[in-house]
């Protein structure tokens, strides 16, 4: 196995904090670095950051301080950091991220493989379906967007790179769930607020796992308008060399033009080609 290729292996475990490239060990694989090895200052900072959403774009110093579980008096020196780093605007009183922000975001673009890799295969099924099409990876209760192009078909604002959506109302999440063992689905569902979004989300716990198990079964799962109303999505799990999940890949289409029945009819057969090409590369 290659040096590049072993990096790219532990890069999951390692932006998720479990792991660095220098102490990982079979013995400490599971077991996550230890506390000294952790730079506090930079996960608060972060925390920081994240505070800011599309509901809450511009806050106080105390709401960042009860939205990330500072002080007030560390939420108020982290947010003069950010603002002299050029990260963070502030207006009197209030604070709000400014576009530098995006340089984060852009570093992993620019740098990872596996969007890079997805990308071309989204543009080809998206303009041969002329319908939109989308990645996105497992991150704690939603999934990000990675890769996304519409084919001129505005669908949703949900379909672009940086987007995160609930995982238990979305075709990528339902997939990337069903490639969970039983066991950890069980305490993922136990830990969330099923909220629904549309009359159609599934709320309940074992319906959701019910819906989870077929995915799991079938390869694919179905989305009718739960996310979002009038959206309807098919979507299939992303596959390495090593026949690990690594991502979800979906096309979705407006209610309007496609009944589901059409949609699995129509753009499950090339999304599964699409899913076999890519594990060639993956």
């Amino acid at each position: 196995m290659s040096a590049a290729r072993a990096f790219e292996d532990l890069a999951p475990a390692i932006s998720q904090g479990l792991a660095t490239p220098s102490t990982v060990t079979p013995e400490l694989e599971h077991q996550g670095p230890l506390k000294r090895d952790l730079v506090a200052g930079l996960e608060k900072g972060l925390a920081v950051i994240e505070a800011f959403d599309q509901e809450r774009p511009r806050l106080t110093i105390s709401e960042v301080a009860v939205r990330t579980g500072l002080t007030r008096a560390a939420a108020r020196r982290y947010l003069l950091t950010l603002t002299h780093l050029g990260f963070v605007s502030q207006d009197r009183k209030m604070f709000a991220l400014t576009p530098k922000v995006l340089r984060l975001g852009q570093s992993y673009m620019h740098s990872a493989r596996l969007p890079r890799i997805v990308e071309p295969e989204l543009h080809k099924l998206a303009y041969a379906l002329k319908e939109a099409s989308s990645a996105g990876v497992l991150d704690g209760n939603d999934v990000i967007c990675i890769a996304a192009t519409s084919a001129g078909r505005v669908v949703s604002p949900t379909l672009q790179p940086g987007t995160r959506v609930a995982a238990h109302c979305s075709g990528n999440g339902r997939v990337l769930l069903a490639a969970l063992p039983p066991e950890d689905v069980d305490a993922w569902i136990k830990r969330q607020d099923l909220v629904a979004l549309t009359p159609n989300t599934i709320t309940h716990p074992e319906r959701l796992r019910i819906e989870i198990a077929r995915a799991r079964s079938l390869g694919y799962a179905c989305i009718d308008q739960e996310l979002e109303m009038g959206l309807r999505t098919v979507a299939v799990p992303l596959r390495n060399y090593k026949g690990e999940v690594v991502a979800a890949m979906n096309i979705s289409v407006h209610a309007s033009r496609m009944s589901m029945e059409q949609l699995v009819e129509h753009c499950l057969p090339p999304l599964l080609q699409a899913q076999a090409h890519l594990r060639m590369l993956l």
